[in-house]
């Protein structure tokens, strides 16, 4: 199935915007099983000294989305955690658009720690980072 044919994102799944996410300004966009979408709106006060994104802003939507992308359920009341235990991050370019896209998949794993990939691009299709990560499987409490 392509990404073109999937149902829309059920609105229901989505979670409260965390303090964090909140400053940053990201937002959930896909989410299914072994996938997730955010989009970042770029802002001022994210950029480094050669006036583009910090690398570390990059770092945080790669993660975050590998992380949703293990953590699917499909039902609100049954939500599913996870921790990054490594994560690879490979800067490609500088974004031409205003808009970042970060992008991950659940790619292995079993029961306890799974394996995901995640790409960043902008709304003009600039390929700007990729990442790979661990992750383990947390309890709720």
């Amino acid at each position: 199935m392509t990404a073109d044919s999937q149902p829309p994102f059920d609105t229901a799944l989505r979670e409260d915007t965390s303090p964090f996410q909140a400053h940053l300004g990201y937002t959930l966009r896909d989410w299914r099983a072994d996938y997730a979408c955010f989009e970042m709106p770029v802002a001022e006060f994210m950029t480094n000294r050669h006036g583009i994104p910090h690398g570390g802003v990059y770092g945080v939507l790669l993660d975050t989305a590998m992380g949703y992308a293990g953590c699917y359920t499909g039902d609100p009341a049954n939500r599913r955690f996870a921790m990054t235990l490594s994560m690879n991050v490979l800067f490609i370019s500088r974004p031409k658009g205003k808009l970042l896209i970060g992008e991950g998949w659940r790619t292995g794993g079993g029961q306890r720690t799974y394996f995901a990939e995640s790409v960043i691009h902008d709304e003009t299709g600039e390929k700007i980072a990729t990442g790979t990560g661990v992750f383990r499987y947390r309890s709720a409490g």
